[in-house]
């Protein structure tokens, strides 16, 4: 299957590196809006072609987007429109709900799959793209009755290849349910850098304290601002509720801490602690 991917950085780069290796790609050819993107993708080999756009979107038999939710809205209209009759769309976005609705009424909706495979890394570009990204994570599809059957079935088997475990959901839900798993620990994240790096100035030793429950703490504030702020934006009403939840829970450790009421503290951290039990189930 010959497949263009729109996005050459550590998503749509991995995701070449597993279709070449999988070889469910005969042919793959690139598109990025970066200059240098596109050039390091293809010295390192991620891609076989740098091609003109209207050229690369005819040729394939499979289009992926891996570009910022922002981007995905504004072009994916015209990518169904530039794309085969039998080609398959699949965008990859953090969000779901404007993207599904970017197209709601296109021709050729029916093409298209919204998918978003929950995988990446704080690092971003051609070179940070690795083989094996998207093993045993879950991948998500949005609004799966409006996409024809083929369609549907090139997604499963491209995400199925990649060992990936794909469930359904409606978008608005998905949205919902992302600000506060994926979303709100970025911006607890990238504040907390912040955060550490206002007290930098006036504690210039703070950094030589820093052991590893900081750095993974903080290991997303690394993360693309160019990827991160669209998605935050496009999730705005979903993640403006996670934000007042998660501040009113820092407002009443707050309280306690300033009253030195050190069992309220124990309750409330033991309360926390049965995430575990969540989680272990995985």
């Amino acid at each position: 299957m010959k497949v263009t991917i729109i996005g050459l950085g550590l998503i749509g780069g991995s995701m070449a590196i597993a279709l070449r290796k999988t070889g469910l790609a005969s042919e793959l050819f690139g598109i990025d809006s970066n200059p240098e993107n596109a050039k390091k993708a293809l010295e390192l080999g991620l891609v076989d072609k740098i091609l003109p756009e209207d050229e690369a979107l005819s040729k394939a038999d499979l289009i992926i987007l891996a570009i910022p939710v922002n981007a995905t809205c504004a072009f994916l209209p015209s990518v169904l429109d530039a794309a085969g009759k039998n080609a398959t769309v699949i965008d990859l976005g953090s969000t779901k709900n404007l993207i599904c609705k970017s197209v709601a009424m296109h021709p050729k909706r029916n093409q298209f799959v919204a998918s978003h495979p929950i995988a990446g890394t704080e690092y971003s570009g051609p070179e940070a793209a690795f083989f094996g990204l998207f093993q045993n994570k879950t991948n998500i599809i949005c609004e799966k009755e409006k996409t024809s059957e083929a369609s549907l079935a090139v997604a499963r088997k491209v995400f199925d290849a990649l060992g990936m475990n794909t469930i359904f959901m409606d978008p608005v839900e998905h949205d919902k349910h992302v600000a506060y798993v994926s979303h709100l620990s970025h911006v607890s994240s990238f504040l907390l850098g912040q955060t550490v790096l206002d007290m930098e100035k006036d504690e210039k030793n703070i950094f030589d304290l820093a052991g590893s429950g900081f750095a993974s703490t903080v290991r997303l504030a690394k993360s693309s601002p160019d990827m991160w702020a669209p998605i935050f934006e496009q999730n705005a009403e979903y993640l403006g509720q996670a934000l007042t939840e998660y501040i009113m829970h820092l407002q009443r450790f707050q309280y306690h801490l300033m009253k030195r009421e050190g069992k309220e503290l124990h309750k409330i951290m033991t309360k926390a602690n049965e995430i575990k039990r969540v989680l272990d189930r995985k």
